[in-house]
């Protein structure tokens, strides 16, 4: 599978020699099926020549015209991101910005893994792809190089690569409000070394694994940006698993305090929270508790 170089690649894969098998097999001229799917014959001919892929949102109607599944005729590997959810619902980015009233960027940052969706746009864009907002929020956090499960014992082993770590760090560390995009992130590392040391698509590759390696200066910066402790960005620390359950019980504090905690519980090692560590914490909730009479579960 081959096209001109900058082409962008759709969601799934894409043989355009089957393609043709196919149109052929079901008796239709590629001027035929490109009125059936909105584009000329030419631009078919180049889909099945290899020399241009068709956009994602095309993919449905192509195999709708052929009279084939289109998991068959476009396979995928793993479960849906975002991007694979608007194309499979035929919907350009466009559209989809029409239906939540905003420009193309919101879904651009969001599928590219540079900015989640606000809450605002969930609802209104599971209903159009199709999903419940569950499965919406899950295939944005594939969009983010989050490994997502099926169950609460499947992701057992605790975040120790740097990607891991800030990808979990976003995920979990900012209830009630937006995390830093990858702009603020790399910002802040940069203040923070008191130079340019890191660039956006730096702090890119670092969360997408692309780069696995950072010097101390980015590490530090990293626990900076995200405001936990800087030993947690070294290459024998890990966010412990057991700090998970703390995060999930203190959601309802939002935004106040949620660096010191979020520090505090990152710094668990292996054997879990020191009991001198748990009462701190207690007690620091505790307080927290007293302060926010109005804050409660739903």
């Amino acid at each position: 599978m081959t096209a001109t170089a900058g082409v962008h690649v759709p969601p799934r894969q894409f043989d355009g020699s089957r393609v043709r098998a196919v149109r052929r097999g079901r008796d239709l001229s590629q001027k035929q099926l490109g009125e059936l799917v909105g584009v000329s014959g030419p631009a078919v001919a180049r889909w099945e020549n290899g020399q241009e892929f068709p956009k994602g949102e095309k993919l449905p109607g192509i195999a709708a015209a052929l009279d084939q599944p289109l998991d068959v005729l476009f396979p995928h590997d793993g479960p849906p991101d975002l991007q694979l959810l608007r194309c499979d619902a035929g919907l350009s980015k466009a559209q989809a910005a029409e239906i939540i009233n905003a420009s193309r960027v919101p879904l651009s940052n969001a599928e590219s893994g540079r900015r989640r969706l606000s809450d605002a746009y969930v609802p209104p864009l599971a209903k159009a792809y199709g999903v419940t907002e569950d499965e919406l929020r899950a295939a944005q956090d594939r969009s983010f190089g989050l490994r997502g499960t099926s169950s609460d014992d499947e992701q057992t082993s605790a975040p120790r690569t740097i990607e891991e770590k800030i990808n979990y760090l976003l995920q979990h560390g900012y209830v009630g409000q937006e995390p830093p995009s990858d702009e603020e992130i790399a910002r802040a590392v940069n203040e923070h070394a008191g130079v340019a040391t890191v660039t956006v698509d730096d702090i890119v590759a670092l969360r997408t694994g692309a780069t696995t390696v950072a010097s101390d200066v980015v590490r530090a910066g990293l626990a900076h940006a995200l405001q936990v402790d800087a030993a947690l960005f070294q290459d024998d620390a890990e966010v412990n698993p057991a700090a998970r359950d703390f995060l999930e019980a203190i959601q309802f504090l939002g935004s106040i305090h949620r660096g010191q905690i979020l520090g505090l519980a990152a710094r668990g090692n292996q054997t879990g929270l020191s009991a001198e560590m748990m009462a701190k914490i207690n007690e620091v909730v505790g307080e927290l508790k007293h302060k926010l009479p109005d804050v409660g579960g739903e």
